[in-house]
């Protein structure tokens, strides 16, 4: 009955700012939070109300995710003013924010987490990623282009960005399904090998490039990437080091510039924290996705990745931000999400639809309005001539 007081008061102060989100409760009470509210918050519970009562991004997306808030009305506008909600209330604020505990990026951390993560189904992502199921952030020539469009020129990117040549050999350090490393060796002429913690990952590219006929020059290695040896001319890292740790950064490039020839170059793509006050504390997606998706992730600012990777003997030689390309893939992942909804309820169960729901719309916000960042670097070693021109214009020239 305490938190049921409390409600009237609630919903008159949110009301001032015009929230685009009612509330009713599970006896049929139904409160406006605004003159056209976009979405309802069905709250099943006192857990749900006390959930609602203190605000954040996290307790919300928990309590949708147990069942104790349900959803009606367009995610999109629920993630806007759920995000509202949250700052209006007084609670802690609604962007993804600092891990709380410490952890130790063992192996077997590592490679648990990442299992956790990818290993659902390759079902599961056929139903909401492009054709070539690249799970990373696409590269938009215009705002209207399709998902595979964007996917295809990101892997052109990055593999034009490297100055990828017949015969070098290749490196993918966490490479999916294989888009990439095929697409090197197919258009490009490489020789490719690609690494991956996942076991699905690994079986269905395997099978992909057994049916491309090119597992004479491709093949991918179910390892970490602290256990690879040999050497390589070209090496890229693609939506990987967000879980490396942030005390393991040094380390982890460290090892890409062992593994890489005096003349080569390495592009390391990865998100990372758009708080220059980060430092050296970990941050992460908050409690929601530390919990729910990506188990143990930290995001580094943009400024101790470059610390590191110049520490450990790679000197930067190119910087570019993503984030707006990966707003915008995010829309096409989430808008393919929702219409494949039944289908991936039956293939995940109702928890995990939930939880990935929540998640894709709500970093499609975050990525929209700043939250977070996603940075390509491209490096070469330190102390040797450097492979790369003087100008940046064969990125952009093929």
């Amino acid at each position: 009955m305490f938190w049921r007081n409390r409600l009237p008061d609630f919903v008159q102060r949110l009301a001032r700012h015009d929230l685009p989100l009612a509330i009713a409760l599970w006896d049929g009470t139904r409160f406006a939070l605004g003159s056209n509210p976009a979405v309802t918050l069905h709250i099943r519970d006192s857990t749900g109300l006390t959930r609602l009562l203190r605000p954040s991004l996290d307790r919300l997306g928990e309590a949708y995710v147990e069942g104790h808030i349900d959803v009606e009305g367009p995610l999109h506008a629920l993630i806007d003013g759920a995000t509202r909600l949250a700052s209006h209330a007084l609670a802690p604020r609604g962007r993804y924010g600092r891990i709380h505990h410490a952890v130790r990026h063992s192996r077997k951390v590592d490679a648990d987490s990442i299992a956790y993560h990818y290993d659902v189904s390759n079902d599961f992502y056929r139903l909401w990623l492009d054709r070539e199921m690249v799970y990373s952030c696409g590269y938009f020539t215009a705002p209207d282009d399709t998902l595979e469009a964007a996917q295809i020129a990101k892997l052109d990117h990055i593999l034009t960005k490297i100055r990828l040549r017949p015969g070098d050999r290749l490196l993918d350090v966490g490479c999916g399904w294989g888009a990439l490393v095929l697409r090197a060796v197919q258009k490009y002429g490489a020789k490719a090998v690609g690494i991956t913690l996942s076991q699905h990952q690994y079986e269905l590219a395997r099978e992909r490039i057994a049916q491309a006929g090119v597992a004479d020059r491709c093949e991918v290695i179910l390892t970490d990437y602290r256990d690879v040896a040999g050497k390589f001319d070209r090496i890229t890292s693609v939506g990987m080091f967000e879980h490396v740790g942030l005390k393991n950064l040094r380390g982890y490039f460290g090892t890409l510039r062992k593994l890489l020839n005096d003349d080569g170059v390495v592009l390391n793509h990865g998100i990372t924290s758009t708080d220059p006050g980060s430092g050296e504390t970990p941050w992460g997606g908050g409690r929601f996705i530390d919990r729910y998706v990506f188990p143990n992730g930290e995001l580094p600012h943009i400024s101790l990745a470059l610390r590191e990777l110049e520490a450990a003997g790679l000197e930067a030689a190119d910087v570019e931000n993503l984030r707006r390309h990966y707003a915008l893939t995010l829309d096409h992942w989430t808008r393919r999400f929702e219409a494949n909804g039944e289908e991936i309820r039956r293939l995940a169960g109702e928890k995990r639809y939930r939880i990935w729901r929540v998640y894709l719309a709500g970093c499609a916000h975050g990525f929209r309005h700043g939250w977070m960042a996603i940075h390509q670097i491209l490096a070469t070693p330190y102390g040797h001539p450097s492979p790369l021109p003087l100008t940046r214009r064969w990125m952009y020239e093929g």
